[in-house]
Protein backbone atom coordinates (compact mmCIF):
# COMPACT_ATOMS: atom_id res chain seq x y z
CA UNK A 1 0.00 0.00 0.00
CA UNK A 2 1.39 3.33 -0.65
CA UNK A 3 1.12 6.27 1.73
CA UNK A 4 0.86 10.18 1.33
CA UNK A 5 3.84 11.73 1.07
CA UNK A 6 4.04 15.00 2.90
CA UNK A 7 4.87 18.01 1.45
CA UNK A 8 7.97 20.20 0.00
CA UNK A 9 9.47 22.26 3.10
CA UNK A 10 7.93 25.57 1.53
CA UNK A 11 4.49 24.13 1.25
CA UNK A 12 4.86 22.38 4.42
CA UNK A 13 5.61 26.03 6.16
CA UNK A 14 2.42 27.44 4.36
CA UNK A 15 0.02 24.60 4.96
CA UNK A 16 0.96 25.42 8.76
CA UNK A 17 0.63 29.23 8.42
CA UNK A 18 -2.93 28.95 6.91
CA UNK A 19 -4.06 26.32 9.49
CA UNK A 20 -3.04 28.33 11.99
CA UNK A 21 -4.49 31.43 10.59
CA UNK A 22 -8.18 29.49 9.76
CA UNK A 23 -7.71 27.92 13.64
CA UNK A 24 -7.86 31.42 15.41
CA UNK A 25 -10.75 32.89 13.15
CA UNK A 26 -13.75 34.24 14.76
CA UNK A 27 -15.42 30.98 12.80
CA UNK A 28 -13.08 28.92 11.90
CA UNK A 29 -14.11 26.44 8.78
CA UNK A 30 -14.33 23.19 9.61
CA UNK A 31 -13.71 21.54 6.21
CA UNK A 32 -10.50 24.04 5.62
CA UNK A 33 -9.00 23.42 8.50
CA UNK A 34 -9.55 19.06 7.49
CA UNK A 35 -8.18 19.96 3.95
CA UNK A 36 -5.33 21.71 5.63
CA UNK A 37 -4.54 18.83 7.30
CA UNK A 38 -5.03 16.80 4.07
CA UNK A 39 -2.69 19.05 2.53
CA UNK A 40 0.21 18.09 5.28
CA UNK A 41 -0.29 14.57 4.84
CA UNK A 42 -0.11 14.51 1.14
CA UNK A 43 2.24 16.49 -1.42
CA UNK A 44 -0.22 16.05 -3.91
CA UNK A 45 -3.00 17.97 -2.72
CA UNK A 46 -2.31 21.62 -4.02
CA UNK A 47 -4.82 24.80 -3.74
CA UNK A 48 -7.03 23.60 -6.66
CA UNK A 49 -7.56 20.12 -5.40
CA UNK A 50 -8.46 21.92 -1.75
CA UNK A 51 -11.28 24.24 -3.80
CA UNK A 52 -12.39 21.12 -6.15
CA UNK A 53 -13.37 19.18 -2.76
CA UNK A 54 -15.27 22.48 -1.27
CA UNK A 55 -16.68 22.64 -4.63
CA UNK A 56 -17.90 18.74 -4.19
CA UNK A 57 -19.60 19.62 -1.32
CA UNK A 58 -21.34 22.46 -2.66
CA UNK A 59 -22.52 20.04 -5.50
CA UNK A 60 -23.82 17.46 -2.91
CA UNK A 61 -25.73 19.62 -0.57
CA UNK A 62 -27.45 20.70 -3.88
CA UNK A 63 -28.62 17.46 -4.46
CA UNK A 64 -30.72 17.52 -1.27
CA UNK A 65 -34.49 17.75 -0.89
CA UNK A 66 -35.22 21.96 0.15
CA UNK A 67 -35.33 22.13 3.31
CA UNK A 68 -36.89 18.50 3.94
CA UNK A 69 -38.64 19.14 7.30
CA UNK A 70 -37.56 18.54 10.87
CA UNK A 71 -34.54 16.37 12.29
CA UNK A 72 -35.54 13.26 11.22
CA UNK A 73 -36.78 14.40 7.82
CA UNK A 74 -32.91 15.83 7.15
CA UNK A 75 -31.08 12.77 8.63
CA UNK A 76 -33.15 10.56 6.46
CA UNK A 77 -32.44 12.73 3.54
CA UNK A 78 -28.49 12.56 4.53
CA UNK A 79 -28.70 8.93 4.32
CA UNK A 80 -30.46 8.38 1.30
CA UNK A 81 -28.32 10.78 -0.72
CA UNK A 82 -24.48 10.35 0.91
CA UNK A 83 -24.81 6.80 2.49
CA UNK A 84 -27.16 5.50 0.12
CA UNK A 85 -26.76 6.94 -3.99
CA UNK A 86 -23.33 8.19 -3.24
CA UNK A 87 -22.56 5.08 -1.14
CA UNK A 88 -20.16 7.01 1.68
CA UNK A 89 -19.33 5.07 4.85
CA UNK A 90 -16.97 2.72 6.32
CA UNK A 91 -15.44 -0.78 7.33
CA UNK A 92 -13.18 -1.98 9.62
CA UNK A 93 -10.29 -2.09 6.64
CA UNK A 94 -10.54 1.75 6.86
CA UNK A 95 -8.84 1.88 10.54
CA UNK A 96 -5.57 0.54 8.78
CA UNK A 97 -5.34 3.47 6.33
CA UNK A 98 -3.85 6.72 6.84
CA UNK A 99 -6.35 8.22 3.80
CA UNK A 100 -9.01 7.56 6.04
CA UNK A 101 -8.39 10.42 8.29
CA UNK A 102 -7.89 12.76 5.09
CA UNK A 103 -11.38 15.15 3.76
CA UNK A 104 -9.84 14.94 0.17
CA UNK A 105 -9.39 11.61 0.13
CA UNK A 106 -12.51 10.43 2.10
CA UNK A 107 -14.54 12.19 -0.98
CA UNK A 108 -12.15 10.45 -3.60
CA UNK A 109 -13.05 6.99 -1.95
CA UNK A 110 -16.35 7.69 -0.64
CA UNK A 111 -14.71 5.28 2.85
CA UNK A 112 -13.35 6.62 6.43
CA UNK A 113 -13.31 6.83 9.82
CA UNK A 114 -16.62 7.71 11.98
CA UNK A 115 -15.11 11.87 12.47
CA UNK A 116 -14.36 12.28 8.53
CA UNK A 117 -17.43 10.86 7.23
CA UNK A 118 -19.15 12.77 9.99
CA UNK A 119 -17.16 16.15 8.77
CA UNK A 120 -18.73 14.94 5.53
CA UNK A 121 -22.15 14.96 6.75
CA UNK A 122 -21.66 18.36 8.66
CA UNK A 123 -20.44 20.04 6.14
CA UNK A 124 -22.93 18.98 3.46
CA UNK A 125 -25.75 19.89 5.67
CA UNK A 126 -24.71 22.74 7.13
CA UNK A 127 -24.86 24.05 3.01
CA UNK A 128 -28.09 22.87 2.52
CA UNK A 129 -29.56 24.41 5.82
CA UNK A 130 -29.98 21.73 8.02
CA UNK A 131 -29.61 21.94 11.98
CA UNK A 132 -26.67 19.99 12.16
CA UNK A 133 -23.67 19.16 14.31
CA UNK A 134 -20.82 16.89 15.63
CA UNK A 135 -21.41 14.53 18.63
CA UNK A 136 -18.25 13.15 20.01
CA UNK A 137 -19.50 9.84 21.50
CA UNK A 138 -16.77 7.98 23.24
CA UNK A 139 -14.71 5.83 20.65
CA UNK A 140 -17.13 6.39 17.90
CA UNK A 141 -18.16 10.21 16.58
CA UNK A 142 -21.50 10.35 15.01
CA UNK A 143 -23.71 13.25 13.90
CA UNK A 144 -26.82 15.46 15.51
CA UNK A 145 -29.68 16.69 13.89
CA UNK A 146 -31.87 19.53 15.23
CA UNK A 147 -32.21 20.91 19.12
CA UNK A 148 -31.22 18.90 22.56
CA UNK A 149 -34.75 18.08 22.86
CA UNK A 150 -35.46 16.79 19.70
CA UNK A 151 -31.96 15.57 18.74
CA UNK A 152 -31.84 12.87 15.97
CA UNK A 153 -28.43 11.11 16.36
CA UNK A 154 -26.92 9.50 12.66
CA UNK A 155 -24.37 6.96 12.12
CA UNK A 156 -22.25 8.08 8.94
CA UNK A 157 -20.13 5.01 9.57
CA UNK A 158 -22.45 2.99 8.75
CA UNK A 159 -24.00 5.08 5.75
CA UNK A 160 -26.25 7.44 8.12
CA UNK A 161 -28.25 4.80 9.91
CA UNK A 162 -30.58 6.73 12.29
CA UNK A 163 -29.35 5.71 15.69
CA UNK A 164 -31.89 4.60 19.05
CA UNK A 165 -30.83 5.75 22.30
CA UNK A 166 -30.01 2.28 23.07
CA UNK A 167 -27.49 2.47 19.95
CA UNK A 168 -26.27 5.05 21.68
CA UNK A 169 -25.29 3.60 24.72
CA UNK A 170 -24.06 0.91 23.63
CA UNK A 171 -21.83 2.70 21.70
CA UNK A 172 -20.82 4.68 25.08
CA UNK A 173 -20.51 1.28 27.00
CA UNK A 174 -18.06 -0.74 24.49
CA UNK A 175 -15.77 2.31 24.30
CA UNK A 176 -15.62 2.91 28.67
CA UNK A 177 -17.97 0.83 30.18
CA UNK A 178 -19.78 3.13 31.90
CA UNK A 179 -23.13 4.55 31.13
CA UNK A 180 -24.01 7.04 28.49
CA UNK A 181 -24.33 10.22 30.31
CA UNK A 182 -26.29 13.47 29.11
CA UNK A 183 -23.72 15.63 28.65
CA UNK A 184 -22.07 13.08 25.93
CA UNK A 185 -24.32 14.27 23.33
CA UNK A 186 -23.68 18.13 23.36
CA UNK A 187 -22.30 19.54 20.35
CA UNK A 188 -18.74 19.05 19.27
CA UNK A 189 -16.55 22.20 18.75
CA UNK A 190 -15.08 22.49 14.97
CA UNK A 191 -11.68 23.05 16.83
CA UNK A 192 -12.31 19.81 18.84
CA UNK A 193 -13.12 17.84 15.73
CA UNK A 194 -9.87 19.08 14.36
CA UNK A 195 -8.04 18.00 16.83
CA UNK A 196 -9.26 14.37 17.66
CA UNK A 197 -8.36 14.15 13.54
CA UNK A 198 -4.97 14.79 14.44
CA UNK A 199 -5.27 12.41 17.47
CA UNK A 200 -6.49 9.75 15.02
CA UNK A 201 -3.52 10.28 12.57
CA UNK A 202 -1.20 10.40 15.25
CA UNK A 203 -2.29 7.30 16.84
CA UNK A 204 -1.97 5.74 13.25
CA UNK A 205 1.44 6.92 12.76
CA UNK A 206 2.48 5.77 16.50
CA UNK A 207 1.68 2.12 15.10
CA UNK A 208 3.91 2.43 12.59
CA UNK A 209 7.29 3.82 13.71
CA UNK A 210 9.08 4.20 10.42
CA UNK A 211 6.38 6.94 9.60
CA UNK A 212 7.76 9.34 12.40
CA UNK A 213 7.32 12.07 9.54
CA UNK A 214 3.26 11.77 9.75
CA UNK A 215 3.30 11.71 13.94
CA UNK A 216 5.70 15.10 13.73
CA UNK A 217 3.57 17.11 11.27
CA UNK A 218 0.13 15.77 13.27
CA UNK A 219 1.90 17.05 16.63
CA UNK A 220 2.78 20.05 15.30
CA UNK A 221 -0.54 20.98 13.67
CA UNK A 222 -2.15 19.88 17.15
CA UNK A 223 -0.10 22.63 18.77
CA UNK A 224 -1.13 25.08 16.64
CA UNK A 225 -4.88 25.24 18.23
CA UNK A 226 -5.65 27.31 20.39
CA UNK A 227 -6.37 24.69 22.67
CA UNK A 228 -4.39 21.53 23.22
CA UNK A 229 -2.68 19.56 25.85
CA UNK A 230 0.61 20.68 26.55
CA UNK A 231 1.72 17.14 26.78
CA UNK A 232 2.04 17.58 23.19
CA UNK A 233 5.46 19.36 23.26
CA UNK A 234 6.78 16.52 24.96
CA UNK A 235 5.65 14.27 22.54
CA UNK A 236 7.14 16.21 19.35
CA UNK A 237 10.18 16.81 21.46
CA UNK A 238 10.59 13.27 21.60
CA UNK A 239 9.70 12.97 18.40
CA UNK A 240 12.67 15.70 17.06
CA UNK A 241 15.10 13.26 18.94
CA UNK A 242 13.86 10.41 17.43
CA UNK A 243 14.44 11.94 14.06
CA UNK A 244 17.74 13.25 15.24
CA UNK A 245 17.29 16.80 15.47
CA UNK A 246 19.19 16.44 19.18
CA UNK A 247 19.48 19.58 19.59
CA UNK A 248 15.93 21.01 18.83
CA UNK A 249 14.82 18.10 20.68
CA UNK A 250 16.75 18.98 23.82
CA UNK A 251 15.79 22.64 23.81
CA UNK A 252 11.90 21.21 23.71
CA UNK A 253 12.82 18.91 26.34
CA UNK A 254 13.99 21.97 28.69
CA UNK A 255 11.02 23.97 27.75
CA UNK A 256 8.57 21.54 28.74
CA UNK A 257 10.38 20.95 32.13
CA UNK A 258 10.23 24.67 32.87
CA UNK A 259 6.42 24.00 32.26
CA UNK A 260 6.12 20.70 34.70
CA UNK A 261 8.72 22.19 37.43
CA UNK A 262 5.94 24.36 38.75
CA UNK A 263 3.74 21.25 39.57
CA UNK A 264 5.71 17.98 39.61
CA UNK A 265 9.72 19.59 40.03
CA UNK A 266 9.99 15.55 40.35
CA UNK A 267 9.38 14.76 36.60
CA UNK A 268 10.90 18.04 35.71
CA UNK A 269 14.05 17.20 36.75
CA UNK A 270 13.57 13.58 35.06
CA UNK A 271 12.89 15.52 31.58
CA UNK A 272 15.94 17.82 31.61
CA UNK A 273 18.22 14.71 32.35
CA UNK A 274 16.47 13.16 28.90
CA UNK A 275 17.43 16.34 27.21
CA UNK A 276 21.07 16.23 28.77
CA UNK A 277 21.19 12.70 27.17
CA UNK A 278 19.93 13.99 23.96
CA UNK A 279 22.47 16.53 23.35
CA UNK A 280 24.80 13.31 24.46
CA UNK A 281 24.04 12.25 21.43
CA UNK A 282 25.78 14.68 19.49
CA UNK A 283 28.78 13.44 20.62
Amino acid sequence: MRFPEPPEPGRADEVRRRFADEARAERPDLAELCLLVGAAADGTLDDAGMDAAQVLLDELAGRLPFRPGGPLPWATALAELLGGRCGFRGSPGDYQRLESSLLHAVLRRRRGLPILLSVVWMEVARRAGAPVHGVALPGHFVVGFGPPERQVLADPFDGGRVLTGTDAQLFVAGATGAPLDPSMLSPADPLDVVLRVLNNVRAWAAARPERSDVALWSVELSLLLPSHPARLRYERAQLLVQRGDFLAGAAELDAYADVVAAVDEPSASRIRGQAHAARAMLN
